[in-house]
């Protein structure tokens, strides 16, 4: 290595939403000084923004109006009265959610500290929307027993990230906006840094660290139909495999019941936190035969079931008839505008549907990936079903799996773990580098590899070589036929065999582009690659677990079996011969919260 591209920090932080910059911060105010963020974006771009209804926790500022049910008007609850939400009934909806995957230890860590991250938000001056006594506003939320859905509007996700970003600049964390994290340095597991492109530039850079944290988000965009930005291509989950770290529950990826018909963009589940209808295509609110109890707000992956079988049944709305609609024209114009003015925004830009006046027709979108990169409540990266730690390196946010969200994320969870497990992580790598840990050394120069990986992409005539393009449609089109809301042995296999073709076809893929600055030709090889790589795992995953349990609903096999399946699945890299699947236990209080039927 020369030192002209070698770049050193105390700690290294790879991604800036808000998994991330929590962790930034929070090692920050620890007193570690040498900190930067990389981003393939600039920081308020991340998708942590995209986030639209509520960050949960149980606040008890407000409550059902008496004898209303549990779906009528809400009214705020006057300081000093009997609460009617607490952290326990917080978690044992986030384990029923869950389907009983979730691991209780941290789910519990996650609903006990939920009220202080918010307060904390509160403090930074985060502008929440408010009661009329000032307190912060709550909402209902899917699968969630009281409204403990804390907002700002739809906009919650932007403020949050605002917030936080400011206060990581106050601390004097230094961002590297548009740099693109190509490599996890792990030798003797112990984690050395990363390899970084400076986009601008396209020049590599060796990044040393005493500590690794990534919160580099999803990986929606193996689909077709996904609510995910552009960037959310897993990039995080598919480095630290190809470094040798195992990825957890990778078949556990939830689809939003409300993503815009032939878009996937996201009408927030505030929409009908808010009292939203779903309809089908007889104008049916179809809800009452799936789970009576909660109707619109029953948990994601059973109301997007619910939304699959009525398309399939034939009573799906659109041209081709994939779509259901979501009605909130009772709403009214006055809370559509106060609460919902960035969906109504949406649906008037890409569908042309004010929805003050019209019904906006959605479908299901792949939204959320409950496995990732296995770390603890701590954000400890963990190397293998014993809990061994990869030393230095840590993860938070939606590339890694605690797991509290186990086989489904209730809505609202998201914005909560992610800030939280972040600012965990930052506090212990703060403790891990207080506590004398060392640069290690590097072996080699590791940007050789990537450089004649980059290289390869641009070489040789391109009228002759694979579309990086077409290999992208082809896999999105396998995963959403074969891997979507309803699963099959037969299906598994044929985005199995795709995944395989084109994995060997990507070897003979060329950009167009062979310059180095601003490559974004380069860029989307390169994301590509990692799709391809991911979605690999998730299928496999998805093949091997014989059961139905959450978010991951096998046709073939459409009961919960807990004898066989209640257990977290760990794939290791082996090769070119796929994952290599193990399985590691979860972790249950069998007294208070056993295992039962999950009805709503």
């Amino acid at each position: 290595m020369t030192d002209t591209n070698v770049i050193t920090h105390d700690v290294i932080v790879v991604g800036a939403g808000l998994a991330g910059t929590w962790a930034a911060l929070a090692a920050g105010r620890e007193g570690v000084t040498d900190i930067g963020v990389l981003s393939k974006l600039h920081p308020l771009r991340s998708h942590s923004g995209a986030a639209q209804g509520g960050i949960a926790a149980a606040l008890n500022n407000v409550r059902p109006v008496a004898d209303t049910g549990p779906r009528g008007p809400l009214e705020p609850i006057p300081v000093g009265d009997e609460p009617v939400d607490s952290w326990e009934l917080h978690m044992f909806d986030t384990i029923k959610g869950s389907d009983w995957l979730g691991d209780q230890d941290a789910i519990e860590v996650l609903v006990k500290e939920a009220p202080e991250i918010i307060y904390e938000y509160e403090h930074m001056g985060c502008v929440f929307s408010r009661l009329p006594d000032g307190r912060i506003a709550q909402r209902r939320f899917g699968g969630h027993s009281a409204p403990r859905a804390n907002y700002s509007a739809d906009y919650t996700g932007h403020v949050l990230l605002h917030t936080i970003h400011e206060q990581a600049l106050r601390h004097g964390v230094k961002f590297y906006p548009e740099w693109y994290c190509m490599d996890l340095i792990i030798e003797d597991n112990v984690c050395r840094g990363v390899v970084a492109m400076d986009v601008l530039t396209g020049k590599l850079y060796t990044m040393r660290a005493k500590a690794v944290m990534f919160g580099t988000g999803g990986y929606g965009r193996a689909w077709k139909i996904t609510s995910n930005a552009t960037a959310n291509t897993g990039d995080g989950v598919a480095i630290a495999y190809n470094a040798g770290v195992p990825l957890m529950d990778m078949e556990f990826v939830q689809f939003h019941p409300t993503g815009l018909y032939g878009k996937g963009i996201l009408m927030s589940e505030a929409c009908r936190g808010e009292g939203g209808y779903l309809r089908n295509g007889d104008g049916d609110r179809f809800m009452e035969k799936y789970a009576s109890g909660l109707m619109e707000l029953a948990p994601r992956d059973l109301v997007s079931r619910s939304e699959q079988t009525e398309i399939e049944e034939g009573r799906g709305v659109g041209d081709d008839k994939q779509g259901i609609y979501l009605d909130m024209t009772h709403l009214g114009a006055e809370k559509i505008l106060s609460r919902l003015p960035q969906v109504r925004e949406l649906a008037l830009e890409f569908l042309g549907v004010d929805i003050i006046h019209e019904p906006v027709p959605i479908q299901p979108t792949a939204h959320y990936s409950m496995g990732g990169i296995p770390a603890n409540a701590d954000g400890q990266v963990i190397a293998d079903g014993d809990g061994t730690p990869v030393v230095g390196f840590y993860a938070a946010g939606e590339c890694a799996c605690v797991s509290v969200h186990g086989a489904n994320r209730l809505g609202t969870n998201s914005l909560l773990g992610a800030s939280l497990f972040g600012r965990r992580a930052g506090k212990s790598i703060a403790k891990f580098i207080k506590d004398g840990a060392e640069l290690a050394p590097i072996s080699g120069d590791p940007t050789q590899k990537h450089e004649a990986r980059i290289q390869h992409l641009m070489s040789g005539p391109t009228d002759k070589k694979e579309s990086v393009a077409q290999i992208a449609a082809e896999l999105k089109e396998t995963m959403t036929k074969n891997c979507g809301v309803f699963r099959t042995e037969e299906r598994l296999q044929k985005a199995l065999q795709d995944i395989k073709q084109l994995q060997e076809r990507f070897k003979n893929a060329r950009v167009m582009d062979t310059s180095r600055r601003f490559n974004t030709d380069l860029l989307g090889a390169i994301e590509t690659e990692h799709l391809l790589t991911f979605s690999e795992v998730i299928v496999a995953s998805g093949l091997n677990r014989q059961e139905s349990r959450g978010a991951h609903f096998r046709t073939d096999f459409a009961k919960r079996d807990d004898e066989k399946w209640l257990k977290h699945t760990m794939a290791y890299k082996n090769g070119d011969d796929g994952p290599k699947l193990g399985y590691k236990s979860v972790n249950i209080d069998w007294e208070k919260y056993p295992p039962q039927e999950r009805k709503y």
